[in-house]
C-alpha cells in the first residue's frame, strides 16, 4: 500500500457560479443590487493573514484551519487563500469537510480530526486525508477502510494534555500507540503525526499552558521511545502561534487568526500582529419611518424611544447569525455614522434608532448598513460584536447563515460553486 497524504500543494481551481472581484476595485462595503445582506470576505486579507503568521512562525509550517466553512467565510475559497499566503497544510474538523476540499480538486496536505463511528473513512483514506485518532476505536475503523481501499491511511495521534475533550490521556496513549504501531507493521495505517490542543492559550501567562506544553513533550518522547517516527508535531493555535514561539514544534495551527481576528483581544487588535479581518457583513436599510417619543419597538417593546425620532429597518436577524441577545448593544454603521440595535433581534430584521425626527442623516431605504467590517472607516468590527453580545469573535463570523449570501473579492482566483440560496444576485 502507498500512502497519497501529501501528494503535493496545487490549488486545483474549478470554476463556479460567484461573485469575485480584485479587493482594490471592489469596495468592502459594495452590497450587490437586490440582496438583504452579504457577507463581502476579502480573499487578500487571508492570504495575507496565513503570509504574516507564517512569518512569525520562524521554522515551522503554517496549517490553516478552515473547518466550519472556513470560520464562515467560505471552505474552498479561504483554503485557496491560506495556500496562496504559504500555508503548507490545512486543517478541518470532520471528514466530509476534507473532501469536499479534495473534490474542488485541492490537493495539499490536510487532516479531519473529529470523526465519529462509521464515518467516511474510506473516503477520506482514498483521497489521501490524514486522519486524527483519539482511541482505538478509530484506529480500528480507519484500519478497515485501508485494508477495504488497498491504500495506507495516514494518522496523527491526538493527545489529550489536560483539555479533558477528545484525545488519548496519559493513560490511554502507550496502547493506543502500540495498536497504531502493530498496524502500521502491517502496512494499514502509516503514524506521521501527534499533535494536542491548548484549554487556555488565550491568556499565554496561565500554568496550564506550560503544564500542557510539558505533558506534550512527555508524549512525543514516549512515541520516540516505542519507534514512531514522526513527520509533523503540532500544538500551537491562533492564540499560542502568536505569543507562545515554544509551542510551535514543526506546525502551528491557527484558526480564528487566519481570518484577522484576534483570539487574545484583551491583549492586542489584530493589527498588533500584522492581521486584517477578512470579513464584512452588509446589510440594506428597507425602512425608514418617523416615531414619537414613548414609541415601543419591536417585540416586547423592549425598547422605547427617549423622544421624538427616525428608526430604519435591516433584514438581518438571528436566522442570519445576528446574536439575539444583541439586542439595544449590537453596533450598526450607516452612512458613516454607527447606531445600535434598539430593541429586540427578530428572526429576520433589526431596527435602530436614528436619533434624528426629521431624519436629518438623510438616511434612506436602499443604503448600507455595515453591521461589521476592518473597523478602519470607524465601522464596527466582530470583536466589537462580541463584546455586544458576550461571545467571542469566533462565534459571530461562524455563525453567519446560508441566507446571507458570500461575496468573494481579491486574490482573481475562481471560488468554489455557491449553493442558489447565497447565488441570488451574485452572477
Amino acid at each position: 500500500m502507498k500512502g497519497q497524504g501529501r501528494a503535493g500543494t496545487g490549488s486545483g481551481a474549478v470554476s463556479g457560479s460567484t461573485m469575485t472581484g480584485t479587493a482594490g476595485t471592489v469596495p468592502r462595503t459594495m452590497l450587490p443590487a437586490g440582496l438583504p445582506a452579504c457577507a463581502v470576505v476579502d480573499l487578500d486579507a487571508i492570504r495575507d493573514n496565513v503570509a504574516a503568521l507564517r512569518e512569525r512562525a520562524g521554522n515551522a509550517g503554517v496549517m490553516a484551519v478552515v473547518k466550519a466553512d472556513g470560520y464562515g467565510h467560505g471552505l474552498v475559497p479561504s483554503a485557496r487563500a491560506a495556500l496562496a499566503g504559504g500555508a503548507s497544510w490545512l486543517g478541518v474538523a470532520q471528514p466530509a469537510e476534507a473532501l469536499v476540499l479534495r473534490a474542488a480538486g485541492i490537493s495539499a496536505p490536510l487532516i479531519a480530526w473529529l470523526t465519529v463511528p462509521g464515518d467516511v473513512y474510506p473516503e477520506a483514506v482514498a483521497e489521501g486525508v490524514d486522519l486524527g485518532v483519539s482511541a482505538i476505536w478509530a484506529l480500528e475503523e480507519i484500519a478497515a477502510a485501508a485494508r477495504d481501499t488497498g491504500r495506507t491511511a495516514r494518522v496523527h495521534l491526538k493527545i489529550d494534555t489536560g483539555l479533558h475533550r477528545n484525545g488519548a490521556t496519559a493513560a490511554d496513549l502507550p496502547d493506543l500507540l502500540d495498536a497504531a504501531l502493530k498496524l502500521q507493521a502491517e502496512g494499514l495505517v502509516e503514524v506521521v503525526g501527534a499533535f494536542s490542543h491548548f484549554a487556555w492559550a488565550d491568556e499565554p501567562a496561565h500554568p496550564t499552558v506550560r503544564a500542557q506544553t510539558a505533558r506534550f513533550v512527555e508524549a512525543l518522547d514516549l512515541c520516540a521511545r516505542r519507534g514512531a517516527r514522526l513527520e509533523v508535531r503540532h500544538l500551537a493555535n491562533s492564540a499560542a502561534a502568536l505569543t507562545d514561539p515554544e509551542t510551535r514544534f514543526d506546525l502551528v495551527r491557527p484558526g480564528l487568526a487566519v481570518y484577522g481576528l484576534s483570539p487574545v483581544p484583551q491583549l492586542a487588535g489584530p493589527e498588533r500582529f500584522g492581521l486584517r479581518p477578512a470579513m464584512t457583513l452588509l446589510g440594506r436599510i428597507v425602512m425608514v419611518k418617523s416615531v414619537p417619543s414613548g414609541a415601543g419597538v419591536s417585540y416586547g417593546h423592549a425598547y422605547t424611544t427617549p423622544a421624538d425620532t427616525t428608526l430604519a429597518v435591516v433584514p438581518l436577524g438571528y436566522a442570519d447569525g445576528v446574536p439575539r441577545h444583541a439586542g439595544n448593544t449590537g453596533p450598526i454603521q450607516v452612512r458613516g455614522r454607527r447606531y445600535r440595535i434598539c430593541g429586540r433581534v427578530c428572526m429576520d430584521q433589526v431596527v435602530i434608532d436614528l436619533g434624528d425626527p426629521g431624519n436629518g442623516t438623510g438616511v434612506e431605504p436602499g443604503d448600507t448598513a455595515v453591521l461589521f467590517g476592518d473597523g478602519r472607516d470607524g465601522a464596527p468590527t466582530a470583536q466589537d460584536w462580541a463584546e455586544a453580545a458576550g461571545t467571542i469573535s469566533y462565534e459571530i463570523v461562524s455563525r453567519i447563515g446560508t441566507r446571507v449570501a458570500r461575496r468573494w473579492i481579491g486574490l482573481d482566483m475562481p471560488a468554489a460553486p455557491v449553493p442558489r440560496s447565497r447565488a441570488r444576485g451574485i452572477r
